[in-house]
């Protein structure tokens, strides 16, 4: 193996002075980064801690206006944010000419280190416990499932321990029959079959005989507050589930998510005083509140396909639910003063990010946590994801660049503003559809089924027909927003793919965060030439495509590329309307990566072809995910299978010799075709 392969310590860290495209010195950091997370911001805070340590000033470009100079490069993210902090520079809008004028280019900031100890580093040595808090269909496993592909996107471990799953499993009837009435039996519904005569359901009429065919459940009894055997069993579950996670952070792991209900103050004590023991483990709670009674009943529909209702009937799950809930209220206590008088921290996200509460908030990791939840919304839109029209460069085989658009680009970018025009229109009839329907669902049980919400969050219930009808109203009226933004990088190819769409109709903006790869000395060539040239470079990237960076100044990886569009996924997830954006193949990867919950060990691996437009639809379990194919035949999308198409290819490492070739993608993988 290439001795460049070898993983640099950081205590022998090699730095390489030259030139900056920003003038004064540039110290370029070892081609390889540690696998550590946040290797970046270790590494370079090394080198910086040594230049302040010896009295070496690093010399930063004169400022512009806004604090940061226009580059005709891609910067590094590393370089960048040394410089940032040095200079004391933030974000900027820069005025971009394109030929639609958009109204702002954006220039992410990225400052994510902290300074203690005359040492610059980041507090990714501690480990943190996220305990969530709230209420049940408040929508908490919504937020831990996003919270989690976000930080697992960061290259955080993460991981969730979900108390109801270890509930479910926790022993059968027989274990726990001593619990009076914390179980019953509750019968499933066979499609086609007559209702079975040995089950007793919540809301049926009780029977008498046994029958073997039925599982046992937890019902609303279970989780009466008056219960004592039951609620014994509830603490000891969730104390159980505390123990694993804390095993899995001594581990390796780094956060851990506690995902349960902890409604009272005596469970949440009980967490804090068992933390207590472990070292370099932060805790903190994040409650979710809610108290629009629209979000609560449809989250209610939602629960009766949980797996504590599998194969029950959805009216009949739906009342037992709704008398869980009751049951989940009478205890159920907010974080507060109680919490404050330990000096715990926490965060309350009420009604989905419209209000946030943040308390104590110290640690970088959590300031991350807080920070992302803020930019939450449950608005009805659509991602949609390109690559820029072929360019005359993938035309030759060529990577990086800044080429125009081919004939067939150009032909492409005029059938993606067709495209979106027409999936605009269809998707927000599609939204119409959905909430009358929702809105009858709800309406129709509102008068018959008292309301759930507690007084403690400050709602009350829909029972009068008024109520019934300002909820429907209010759901007709959460159709898709009429503003639909184009992103696009600031290379010329992708600025010239949205030239098509209309400037009145559409914001279009260049962000320069969304420019492709920078490829460093390889910028311009075929990867065989790359293979010819920089043999062990070339192996390398086989190797590692993660954490490889191109060789040169500037030269970045897909680590890099995560940490430059941390910003850009935030505001993704803030926007309340559809967006479009138009990129290159490392940039989608890696969004997609993030979109799908994609390991990024296989993000560099996505087959990723030009011609594909990928839409994500955010629901209520995880974004749903669309493809459509160009076909220049019939100049038009067509759908495809979408699992299918985000293929891993795992590429075979070998080195080019005098008879044999590199195994080097060909044209059809760079350009679409008729027969894609």
């Amino acid at each position: 193996m290439s001795e460049r392969l070898r993983r640099l310590p950081y205590e022998n860290l090699g730095t390489t002075e030259g030139s900056s495209p920003m003038g004064g010195v540039f110290f370029d950091t070892p081609r390889f980064a540690n696998s550590v997370p946040f290797f970046r911001f270790q590494r370079f805070g090394r080198v910086l801690a040594i230049l302040a340590g010896s009295g070496v000033m690093l010399a930063v470009p004169k400022p512009v206006a806004g604090g940061i100079p226009t580059l005709g490069r891609p910067e590094t993210a590393i370089g960048w944010v040394a410089i940032s902090l040095l200079a004391g520079s933030g974000q900027s809008a820069v005025a971009s000419s394109s030929p639609h004028t958009p109204e702002t280019t954006l220039t992410f900031p990225v400052a994510m280190l902290t300074i203690g100890h005359g040492e610059v580093r980041t507090d990714s040595d501690h480990k943190l416990v996220v305990v969530m808090v709230g209420l049940p269909a408040r929508g908490k496993s919504y937020i831990v499932k996003k919270l989690k592909r976000y930080l697992s996107w960061l290259g955080f471990q993460t991981k969730i321990f979900n108390v109801g799953d270890r509930r479910r499993l926790a022993g059968s009837a027989d274990e726990y029959e001593t619990a009076g009435e914390d179980l019953q039996r509750v019968g499933r519904k066979d499609s086609g079959e007559a209702p079975c005569s040995g089950c007793s359901s919540p809301g049926a009429d009780a029977q008498t005989a046994e029958c073997a065919q039925c599982e046992t459940r937890h019902s609303s009894a279970f989780f009466d507050p008056d219960n004592k055997k039951a609620r014994q069993i509830r603490e000891q579950v969730a104390l159980e589930v505390f123990e694993d996670l804390l095993r899995w952070l001594q581990a390796g792991g780094q956060i851990a998510i506690h995902d349960a209900t902890n409604s009272t103050i005596e469970r949440r004590h009980a967490l804090i005083s068992r933390l207590k023991c472990e070292t370099d483990v932060n805790l903190m709670f994040v409650e979710s509140i809610c108290t629009d009674r629209d979000i609560i009943n449809r989250n209610i529909k939602l629960k009766t396909h949980s797996p504590d209702y599998v194969g029950i009937d959805p009216e009949v799950a739906e009342a037992d639910f709704r008398a869980r809930l009751r049951n989940y209220e009478r205890a159920y206590r907010s974080v507060g003063a109680a919490e404050e008088k330990l000096d715990v921290q926490y965060c309350k996200i009420i009604d989905v990010g419209k209000k946030v509460i943040a308390y104590n908030i110290q640690g970088f990791l959590e300031s991350q946590v807080v920070f992302y939840l803020m930019n939450m919304n449950l608005e009805p839109r659509v991602i949609y994801i390109t690559r820029h029209g072929e360019s005359e460069d993938n035309a030759a085989g060529r990577i990086g660049g800044d080429a125009s658009l081919s004939a067939n680009g150009s032909k492409y970018a005029r059938a993606l503003a067709r495209f979106i025009d027409r999936r605009r229109l269809e998707f927000a009839v599609e939204v119409e559809e959905y909430n009358r329907l929702v809105a009858q669902t709800i309406c129709s049980t509102a008068s018959s089924t008292p309301g759930t919400c507690s007084e403690a969050e400050g709602a009350v219930s829909p029972d009068s027909a008024a109520d019934a009808l300002r909820l429907e109203q209010s759901l007709l009226r959460r159709r898709v927003q009429p503003g639909f933004e184009v992103w696009t990088s600031m290379l010329k190819r992708t600025m010239e793919t949205a030239e098509f769409f209309d400037a009145q109709r559409y914001r279009i903006k260049n962000i320069r965060s969304l420019n492709e790869i920078y490829a460093g000395k390889c910028e311009g060539m075929t990867y065989q030439e790359i293979a010819q040239k920089f043999p062990d470079e070339f192996e390398a990237r086989q190797l590692d495509k993660f954490y490889y960076r191109y060789p040169g100044i500037g030269g970045e990886s897909y680590a890099d590329v995560v940490m430059r569009l941390q910003q850009v996924i935030v505001e993704l997830e803030r926007i309340r309307h559809s967006v479009l954006l138009v990129t290159h193949r490392a940039m989608a990867r890696t969004l997609l990566a993030y979109l799908m919950d994609i390991p990024t060990t296989h993000m560099p691996s996505m087959e990723l072809p030009l011609g594909y437009i990928y839409a994500c639809e955010p629901r209520p379990f995880g974004n749903f995910l669309r493809v459509w194919r160009y076909d220049p035949l019939r100049d038009d999308f067509v759908e495809i299978d979408a699992p299918s198409t985000l293929k891993i290819r795992y590429p075979q490492v070998s080195l080019p010799t005098a008879t044999s070739a590199p195994p080097l993608p060909s044209p059809a993988e760079t350009a679409y075709s008729a027969k894609n």
